[in-house]
């Protein structure tokens, strides 16, 4: 029970009422303070600007990056994914700035022409279910709505997703085709998924025979501790169960140098990697390999990567210590929320009382503090069951301003919760 819950209807008036007063003290401050996406500041961005200064175009393998070819990346750039993953070059395409647009486009053909190496596409099929750990990133669930493809919430534990539920949907449904996953630092709760939960996932055994697993690698290296989490190697360990060809990893810069200059991976079986590059040849004749070159020159090395994110942790870490801190001083003992402290990523997840969370985001908004919105936006087709989830993202306002915001959001959180004691 909330302390709230426990205080006579009077109580909860008069306390509404000095929270009312101070309410519409924020709402005349006329704030504008945007904590809806996870967008690095600019002086994150300003860490990578040398990436700009780089005039060459010849790689050290001597290609010519002005011209057509070599559609799945050049070698220097897939080498340093390679490092950065402990996977093999091989075994890396590289893309343009977006790693979700790989997403996208690896769904996009598994509608169209099927897995690789089965060959049935999914839109000619009756009906094609995902599994979605829920909260989760809300992009990935627009992939899946976009192509019509039905969304199973999957609760996440502490170390992952239900992984029991898991096991029991995929065995006995062979109209479900995959899962999405964000595994270190999840989006929005900054979970990093358990060594068993990766072995699970990647011994997983299925109805469908073209199952495949996303495995959104967003915040691989994006840490902000000195003792980071540690991930198990899916691809690793899907080759102990001959099921590599399943897995489908994703990364990229877009939060290492420039987000919208970047460059990003698909990383999967060496089997999967041939086809897939005949396929994409057919859709171009190369991407962008001067922005490759430029973040090989850049960095060079693996270790020169880790070093540049510590660069962003001395940003970011002191961002989400005033949120958490916040947090604490102001919710701490009344019952009414619950936060992460994350270890990494670019996100704070809060849980308030049930039916309490679009009120908050509402309230937040009134006062001129943006948050994700609807607040279900973290559950497929934007409907969080419990109503309850709200998302912050303390990476692209500065220390006071999320002081400021994180205040306001407290603040209609014991709004929203004396309402529904009162109700």
């Amino acid at each position: 029970m909330s302390k709230y819950q426990s205080m006579s209807t009077s109580e909860l008036e008069s306390q509404l009422s000095i929270l009312t007063e101070d309410f519409n003290g924020y709402k005349q401050k006329e704030l504008k303070l945007v904590m809806s996406r996870g967008v690095p500041c600019p002086a994150q961005l300003d860490l990578s600007n040398e990436i700009l200064h780089n005039s060459n175009f010849k790689t050290p393998s001597g290609v010519d990056c002005r011209n057509y070819g070599v559609v799945d990346g050049i070698e220097e750039g897939r080498q340093l994914f390679a490092e950065l993953l402990d996977v093999s070059v091989s075994e890396v395409i590289l893309g343009g700035n977006s790693s979700l647009q790989l997403m996208y486009e690896t769904i996009s053909r598994c509608m169209l022409v099927g897995v690789p190496g089965i060959n049935r596409p999914w839109s000619k099929l009756d009906k094609i279910k995902f599994l979605c750990p829920s909260p989760g990133y809300d992009r990935h669930f627009s992939i899946c709505e976009l192509f019509g493809i039905e969304m199973i919430i999957i609760p996440m534990t502490s170390s992952g997703p239900d992984m029991n539920l898991v096991e029991k949907l995929v065995a006995s449904d062979p109209s479900i085709k995959g899962i999405w996953n964000v595994p270190k630092y999840s989006n929005p709760e900054g979970i990093t998924y358990s060594d068993d939960t990766v072995k699970r996932l990647a011994g997983l055994k299925t109805a469908a025979d073209d199952f495949i697993i996303m495995w959104d690698n967003a915040y691989a290296f994006h840490h902000l501790t000195d003792t980071p989490d540690q991930l198990l190697d899916i691809l690793a360990e899907a080759k102990q169960t001959k099921n590599e060809n399943r897995i489908f990893q994703f990364a990229s810069t877009s939060k290492i140098t420039f987000a919208g200059s970047g460059i990003s991976a698909l990383i999967t079986s060496n089997f999967n990697a041939d086809i897939l590059r005949k396929q994409i040849n057919i859709a171009t004749i190369g991407p962008d390999k001067i922005a490759q070159l430029r973040h090989f020159e850049f960095f060079k090395t693996a270790d020169a990567v880790r070093k540049h994110m510590k660069l962003h942790a001395n940003i970011l870490k002191p961002k989400f210590d005033a949120v958490c801190n916040v947090l604490a001083k102001t919710l701490d003992g009344l019952d009414i929320a619950w936060w992460n402290r994350p270890n990494g990523g670019y996100f704070v997840n809060l849980r308030t009382l049930d039916g309490c969370a679009d009120r908050i985001v509402k309230l937040a908004g009134e006062c001129g503090v943006s948050l994700t919105a609807p607040a279900g936006s973290a559950f497929p087709y934007k409907k969080d069951p419990d109503y309850r989830n709200i998302r912050i993202a303390p990476s692209y306002p500065s220390i006071e301003e999320l002081e400021i915001a994180i205040n306001v959001l407290a603040l209609c959180t014991k709004i929203a919760s004396i309402e529904k004691a009162l109700a």
